[in-house]
């Protein structure tokens, strides 16, 4: 089977510790570059992954002949600018999320990627890649649940590092932009359509200025999706999809395990009927479907156009903290 041949922009440690090492296991990626802008940290890398070239500087990876695709995975602030350097090399871009600062900036992306056609691009929104997902939606599709109603969502950790990219206010660090994300990614795809207006609050740090506790409803023409998020508070995730007639729950949503299995509940009634799905790693299934796409030709699984769409939601929220009302999304 073939392969694509990937170069990674960065060593950063959500690349190295998880994605790189998932895509390695799939029947359609080789990583064949990684790039820093210290060459030891690359070559270390790369020594460490077995990756067979190590590169002092994102550059020496896009003019990289034997690299089909890359993979961003830079701070926010550096996501658009370098996908179009990418795009402007040659190679089909997969950048993480979000997608950029603001929905402006992530307009470019998009229109550079309209002057490139021929190329893929995608955010990295790894968690659409899982079965249990496929699952639910198909569910939803099938009336098992009844109308869509109420997408209630909950995704925290602790970080109070200073120095942590999450902390820095200048490049796109808080919980929205981390994780707060996840959930309106989720109740867009669920509702498959895009929220009207959103209701907010939002508690900044003291001294990152990132907001560390967030909360918001969004309203959608067929119901409400609540979410909180936060980057100071115990780790956990959850979500409740409910609809006119039962409820479909998901324990670690967003950043399910690779190696154990996850669960999936549907209640219907009073009955409540539990689906153990077995491990898959998403990172794993997101290169591989991303790979597919480049090598038969296809569309990718999102288009980059809903990167933007996200990001709207995004500033919605911290309108309506402003505005202490309702924002238009």
């Amino acid at each position: 089977m073939a392969k694509v041949r990937w170069g990674i922009l960065s060593t950063a440690k959500i690349g190295t510790d998880k994605v790189l090492p998932a895509m390695q296991k799939s029947k359609r990626c080789e990583i064949t570059a990684i790039s820093s802008r210290d060459f030891g940290r690359a070559k270390a890398a790369a020594e460490s992954l077995g990756i067979p070239k190590a590169y002092g500087s994102y550059e020496d990876v896009l003019a990289d002949p034997n690299v089909d695709a890359v993979y961003n995975p830079l701070p926010n602030h550096m996501h658009v600018d370098w996908s179009i350097k990418a795009l402007e090399a040659g190679k089909h871009v997969l950048c993480e999320k979000p997608i950029a600062l603001s929905a402006e900036e992530g307009q470019r992306l998009v229109e550079a990627g309209r002057q490139h056609p021929h190329l893929k691009l995608m955010e990295a929104f790894m968690y659409r890649h899982h079965p249990r997902w496929h699952q639910v939606r198909e569910l939803l599709a099938a009336g098992e649940i009844g109308e869509l109603r109420v997408v209630e969502s909950h995704f925290s950790y602790t970080n109070m590092d200073p120095e942590n990219i999450r902390n820095r206010l200048d490049v796109g660090g808080g919980a929205l932009m981390d994780i707060g994300c996840y959930p309106i990614s989720a109740s867009r795809w669920l509702f498959g359509s895009e929220p009207m207006r959103a209701l907010s609050l939002v508690e900044r740090d003291p001294s990152f200025g990132t907001d560390c506790f967030s909360s918001a409803i969004l309203d959608f023409e067929s119901g409400r999706a609540t979410l909180t998020c936060a980057t100071q508070m115990n780790r956990f995730q959850w979500i409740n999809i409910i609809g006119t007639t039962g409820r479909i729950s998901l324990d670690i949503p967003y950043t399910a395990w690779p190696d154990k299995p996850c669960h999936l509940w549907i209640q219907r009634d009073l009955e409540i009927e539990e689906i153990v799905c077995e491990p898959v790693d998403q990172y794993t299934l997101q290169g591989d479907a991303f790979s597919r796409a480049i090598l038969e030709g296809t569309d990718v699984t999102t288009p980059i156009e809903d990167a933007v769409l996200n990001m709207k939601v995004i500033e919605a929220i911290f309108k309506s903290q402003e505005s202490e009302t309702w924002a238009t999304v």
